[in-house]
């Protein structure tokens, strides 16, 4: 951008050595994908009777394997069980923890936020959340005793091992 002079003509500006912002239009937004239902109800609980009564009496379970697939492995069922029961035990309040991650797989997935939220679907329903998303993540093709590894492992092929790069040598 030239500025005008004196004698009327255009020069370039002076380089002060401060940056200097022209006005740009403003980057496009992303186009919002639509978001799709869960593929069973809340209350189909008894669609997989095994997962309904081992969520019964042991949430913890349940919980750390929605975790682990959640998670994509960064986090182990074990690891996430064991903090879902001294949650439960020392405050009561598991669903607080669980809450977060149907948000999370809600985003992943990009499924609707029905019929409630999150939280509250957790806080008065905490079983059949966790059937739920337990039978959301087996209709999407995992085999939720095996983990995320054994699922990458079976499903996707072998696992890739992280490596550093390969570095060139340096040349004149």
């Amino acid at each position: 951008m030239s500025l005008p002079t004196s004698q009327g003509s255009y020069s370039e500006p002076a380089v002060t050595g401060f940056p200097v912002a022209y006005p740009q239009a403003p980057p496009a937004q992303p186009k919002a994908q639509a978001q799709v239902d869960w593929s069973t109800g809340l209350c189909d609980c008894f669609s997989n009777f095994q997962n309904c009564c081992l969520t019964c009496w042991c949430p913890c379970v349940t919980f750390g394997r929605v975790a682990e697939i959640v998670d994509k492995g960064s986090t182990s069922c074990g690891a996430s069980g064991a903090l879902y029961t001294i949650i439960c035990c020392f405050i009561g309040c598991g669903w607080i923890y669980s809450c977060m991650y149907r948000t999370k797989m809600r985003r992943q997935f990009m499924l609707k936020d029905s019929p409630c939220c999150d939280c509250l679907l957790h806080c008065c329903c905490e079983p059949c959340a966790l059937c739920q998303e337990y039978r959301e993540l087996e209709n999407r093709g995992f085999d939720m005793v095996i983990g995320w590894q054994g699922n990458v492992d079976q499903n996707r092929g072998v696992a890739m091992i992280p490596t550093a790069p390969a570095v060139e040598p340096m040349s004149r």
